[in-house]
């Protein structure tokens, strides 16, 4: 539904007119505003109802609509829907298996996405909470520069898990880890020649 009040919906006794090419026209009484459009074959819509006197301009109500709505299409397309992606760990999962579950978390926390770590627990493992309290702590710790803990780990039944998002610079921090990363590789590798040499 249009926000924008038109022709006899407008309630102002005067307003400030634009034309349809964007010049300003001045303030007219409402009723004069409302004759030139209908003389133009146009609608008068009120862009701005809050000015003293109201703003209104001389327009095809059909096509600006639709291009407003079009533009509010779009800037929805851009904007990014925020997803919660699970990773799931059992008490005991390898330091290699941890390793790849790791990468794919900063690969979802980069597209922006929360993700909400999850450890279960099977049979006998229920009695060895504190692993999965371990396991964690080790990937808050390891994922402290690029993401922050929404939701303290909560336990239920047989799983216990933390939800986490990314920072809000995270783009601007991960620049700059890359750049720290390559300045690193740059001076070992010196070094190295320094050594040869």
């Amino acid at each position: 539904m249009p926000k924008e009040r038109i022709n006899h919906q407008i309630t102002a006794d005067k307003v400030r007119l634009i034309d349809s090419d964007g010049s300003q026209i001045g303030i007219l009484p409402l009723r004069e505003a409302q004759r030139r459009a209908d003389e133009a074959g146009l609608d008068l819509v009120e862009i701005s109802p809050s000015a003293n006197p109201p703003v209104c301009r001389l327009l095809d109500f059909g096509k600006y609509y639709f291009q407003k709505e079009k533009k509010a299409r779009e800037a929805k397309k851009r904007q990014h829907e925020v997803e919660v992606k699970e990773i799931k760990f059992g008490p005991n999962t390898e330091e290699h298996d941890y390793n790849f579950k790791k990468n794919n978390a900063i690969k979802f926390l980069k597209q922006h996405n929360k993700v909400k770590f999850t450890v279960r627990f099977r049979g006998r493992q229920m009695a060895h909470k504190e692993l999965g309290y371990k396991i964690l702590d080790k990937i808050r710790h390891d994922l402290v520069q690029i993401a922050d803990v929404d939701q303290e780990p909560v336990s239920d039944r047989n799983t216990l898990s933390i939800i986490v998002s990314p920072k809000k610079d995270i783009d601007r921090i991960l620049k700059a880890g890359l750049k720290a990363e390559e300045s690193t590789e740059t001076t070992e590798s010196t070094a190295v020649e320094t050594k040869e040499s």
